[in-house]
């Protein structure tokens, strides 16, 4: 997988997570939803994504967004 849809893929984990979380644990979680929304959306017009570096040190494939 590139690190394209790895970032995807990440994000959407986290956001089905703290969903659950807010349904069944506490309200609060949701803060976590959007801490991932507002990353997603300053990845979008900035480019940069602190995961994306992550995964491109551990070697992961390039893509076309976070080369």
């Amino acid at each position: 997988m590139s690190i394209d849809r790895l970032v995807f893929a990440f994000a959407g984990i986290f956001i089905l997570a703290s969903l659950l979380l807010a349904h069944f644990v506490h309200p609060a979680w949701l803060w976590f939803t959007a801490f991932v929304g507002a990353n997603m959306l300053q990845a979008a017009f900035t480019g940069f994504c602190p995961l994306a570096l992550i995964l491109k040190r551990v070697g992961a494939k390039p893509g076309q967004a976070f080369s």
